[in-house]
């Protein structure tokens, strides 16, 4: 299946189970971080996913400005465990951008990356403007790209 892009309203009662289970694996029970996954910031977002073999394997939510952020940003970034290391990380941010700065038309992102993973968004124009803090006992750092 290819990359999908709905609005909240948009999602059927399927999609959004499937949304909220990934995220909540990943999220809370991977990374052993108990917090309320359904933040309310779902309804003005856009998400994008991508399925294969039944499963979502790829998401991210695309947050307008004044959500999490003056500016609007990528939040709950994630690739389905079975299918790391394939490029999907890199499609998904490559379609995430697309839809922010070619569509949308923003002058800047700004995200809350894992501190592990700068170098993979510095290699997209990223660039940090926080020093590492603790968010939920994970290293973070807040990072923004400026369009030009």
């Amino acid at each position: 299946m290819s990359w999908q892009l709905k609005a909240f309203s948009d999602l059927t009662a399927i999609e959004l189970y499937e949304i909220l289970k990934e995220r909540t694996n990943v999220f809370v029970v991977w990374q052993n971080c108990p917090y309320l996954e359904t933040d309310g910031k779902d309804f003005v977002s856009l998400h994008l996913y991508r399925k294969m073999d039944g499963v979502i394997v790829a998401y991210a939510r695309l947050l307008p400005p004044g959500v999490s952020f003056e500016e609007a940003s990528i939040g709950r970034v994630l690739v389905h465990a079975d299918y790391r290391r394939q490029g999907l990380a890199a499609e998904l941010l490559d379609k995430a951008l697309d839809v922010i700065v070619r569509e949308k038309k923003e002058k800047a992102v700004k995200i809350q990356a894992q501190e592990y993973l700068k170098a993979f968004y510095e290699s997209f124009g990223f660039r940090a403007v926080t020093g590492c803090y603790m968010e939920d006992g994970i290293p973070h750092i807040n990072m923004v790209l400026q369009v030009k």
